[in-house]
């Protein structure tokens, strides 16, 4: 899966002049919590809703709304984006993208194209969304947890084990565990007979140590 499958296409930016006041209407009315800031199809910046409540007065204030309002009209979206920006091109695959997010602590980048286009915009909430398809966490019927020992035909060695019980694999995705030499293996699929499983699995050397049905 690439960015391109689950970012939001043709994204809403504001230009570095508009002013805060602006910017923060376009995300209240649409519910963003950032805004890809563009200048000669360039982005130059990034202004979430954070940025804004640093420059807007406390909620304690006894301004008026209409006040407050005139207080951000004065501030020009330019003052108070960030200005240091992390992109990642739209056939990047979604893992970097949510490696970036997470080493960089941010929750949401420009996607551009190859020729540095703004082409849509990629958030914490598209990855996780993504997971979920990815882990078929709604797709089967049984989660389960498999251990053995770390060495190379591991994954083979399990899928086999339930292709020759006529059982599909929904997803597979494997982990290291805090034990050395040891291997995990957390498995989705539709699977009746669990015992049966089980005593397959045990034959080859694989421990089933966690089971989950899954409503």
């Amino acid at each position: 899966m690439f960015v391109s499958d689950i970012m939001t296409k043709n994204p809403v930016t504001v230009s570095p002049d508009l002013m805060v006041d602006e910017a923060a209407l376009i995300m209240n009315k649409n519910r963003f919590r950032r805004l890809p800031v563009v200048k000669d199809g360039n982005v130059v910046g990034f202004i979430s809703d954070r940025d804004i409540m640093q420059v807007a007065p406390s909620p304690a204030t006894t301004l008026s709304k209409y006040e407050v309002n005139s207080l951000l009209a004065k501030i020009k979206v330019k003052e108070i984006m960030s200005k240091k920006v992390y992109t990642i091109q739209a056939n990047a695959p979604i893992e970097e993208a949510a490696l970036m997010m997470c080493n960089n602590k941010i929750g949401g980048m420009p996607v551009i194209s190859s020729t540095g286009a703004i082409v849509g915009i990629i958030t914490e909430t598209d990855v996780f969304k993504a997971v979920v398809d990815i882990m078929g966490l709604t797709k089967a019927n049984t989660r389960l947890t498999i251990q053995g020992d770390d060495k190379v035909g591991v994954v083979q060695n399990v899928s086999a084990v339930f292709a020759n019980m006529g059982i599909n694999i929904t997803s597979l995705v494997s982990t290291q565990t805090g034990k050395k030499g040891k291997f995990e293996l957390v498995v989705r699929a539709d699977i009746d007979n669990v015992d049966e499983i089980k005593a397959k699995l045990a034959e080859k050397g694989y421990e089933l140590i966690h089971l989950a049905k899954i409503s």
